[in-house]
């Protein structure tokens, strides 16, 4: 085997993502606890170890954004912010395909069932859309609506801003 060879496969097995570190084709809100497994003050290096490398960083944002989309320059995926290396907020962007909350209901989904599902919510009006809030313990979920229906999810620390 040539020296070439195995410098150019050293240097590819460093590169290379570990397998199965991607944004998920089907990502599941756990209300109060995940989004498509992130979980708030997880660590930086954690994100990256179950979602890649491949992400963009948001130019102008107030705290370190990480978007994550299926494939560059696209709109749908997922957006981890940070402070200090750990995860502050996580949210989806636009609408991604197949992406769940715990009940069954899908992005699309009629407000009306989001509620009925998830009890009491606070709504906060947004520019363009509302984001229904329900803090448990330090953790902050919210069902974002537009034209009545869900949009999107997020999670972030409780009793913060949920428009992004």
């Amino acid at each position: 085997m040539s020296r070439a060879f195995v410098c150019a496969a050293l240097l590819a097995a460093c590169v290379v993502p570990a397998a199965g570190a991607a944004l998920p084709p089907h990502g599941r809100l756990v209300a109060g606890r995940s989004l498509a497994g992130i979980t708030i003050g997880e660590p930086a290096a954690r994100v990256r170890a179950a979602l890649g490398h491949s992400y963009g960083v948001c130019q102008g944002c107030t705290r370190t954004t990480w978007y994550f989309t299926y494939r560059p320059f696209e709109q749908k995926g997922l957006a981890v912010e940070l402070t200090r290396q750990r995860v502050t907020a996580v949210y989806t962007l636009w609408q991604p395909d197949a992406w769940q909350m715990d009940g069954g209901f899908a992005l699309g989904a009629v407000q009306a069932q989001v509620t009925k599902a998830v009890g009491t919510t606070i709504p906060v009006p947004c520019a363009g859309y509302e984001a229904l809030v329900r803090d448990a313990g330090k953790t902050r979920t919210a069902y974002y609506i537009v034209a009545g229906k869900l949009w999107g999810f997020g999670l972030l620390r409780a009793r913060e801003n949920p428009c992004r």
